[in-house]
């Protein structure tokens, strides 16, 4: 009787020694490559939920509490007081200590104006909208893209009794103001065929403009004439023409406007004569139109 031995290792197929090792590390290790991708986007995730915090927090002036807040994000409240309780300790955003409610911190206006400062297009219109406010006594605003919106990069205030208190850094929705549908007017066809997918024109005020059609007709109509109106179509109060600026190669790269308050004795745009809609005989109008369309930017 031949005694029995058990084959070496060696003796093994070598196909098989490797099939085995593979299915030893896949057991015993998890795949790398799926954890460093579950942990980049965990990682955008909450970075992207921190922006859309910080960005909620800018726009109330007077501050927001944590309820409102989450609310507003679509967080629940742990998750939303943990993402703004490291932008508190960075200072990045502050907390009252009697309302609780979150404000903007000081470094985050640090930081917007050394952008601001490296954007030439600011110190260029800057003295346009100076002359523009002195000749038409009225607020002067310029405003550049921003996604689907569109954010005040500069402004200046009139000698006018009424002036608005819009700041620097503010973002406006872009089909129901003067300065966004200029912007929309300058997209190629296939650029807003895509912002009329995405974007739901939400009414700011009864006059805004809710439906695709609308838009695109006052669209082609501020092709035509380089210039776009809101009649209280954001602010029921406010009234704003606007203008395209252009850079060198004849871009548009943002929008110069000019806002009023809406006054007792103003007539409805539809009563007021056709030519004036269209910038003939209207002196603001006309101050608009030669200092939006001068192509110095």
């Amino acid at each position: 009787m031949k005694p029995r031995t058990r084959p070496k290792t060696s003796d093994k197929p070598a196909s098989s020694r490797r099939t085995a090792i593979a299915q030893l590390v896949q057991t015993s290790e998890p795949n790398i490559d799926d954890e460093a991708e579950e942990r980049q986007r965990g990682g955008v995730q909450s970075l992207g939920r921190a922006f859309a915090i910080l960005e909620e927090v800018a726009r109330h002036r007077d501050g927001i509490g944590l309820a409102d807040l989450s609310k507003q994000v679509g967080l629940h409240n742990s998750t939303t007081f943990h993402l703004a309780k490291t932008m508190v300790s960075l200072g990045y955003m502050r907390q009252e200590r009697d309302t609780k409610r979150y404000r903007v911190g000081r470094p985050l206006f640090a930081l917007a104006a050394s952008a601001l400062d490296e954007i030439e297009m600011v110190n260029l219109a800057t003295p346009i909208m100076e002359d523009l406010s002195r000749e038409t006594g009225e607020s002067s605003h310029f405003a550049v893209r921003m996604g689907d919106a569109v954010v005040v990069i500069a402004r200046t205030s009139g000698p006018g009794a009424f002036q608005l208190t819009d700041r620097v850094g503010v973002v406006r929705p872009a089909h129901c103001t003067a300065l966004g549908k200029i912007v929309l007017a300058a997209l190629r066809p296939d650029q807003l065929k895509r912002f009329l997918e995405r974007v739901e024109l939400k009414p700011s005020t009864k006059k805004s403009i809710t439906e695709p059609a609308a838009l695109l007709r006052e669209i082609a109509e501020i092709r035509r004439n380089a210039i776009a109106f809101d009649d209280g179509e954001f602010n029921p109060e406010v009234r704003c023409v606007a203008v395209p600026v252009y850079n060198f190669t004849g871009d548009v790269i943002g929008a110069l406007g000019i806002f009023r308050a809406r006054l007792a004795d103003d007539r409805p745009a539809a009563a007021k004569p056709r030519q004036n809609r269209a910038g003939g005989g209207h002196p603001p109008v006309q101050r608009v139109r030669r200092q939006g369309l001068v192509k110095s930017m």
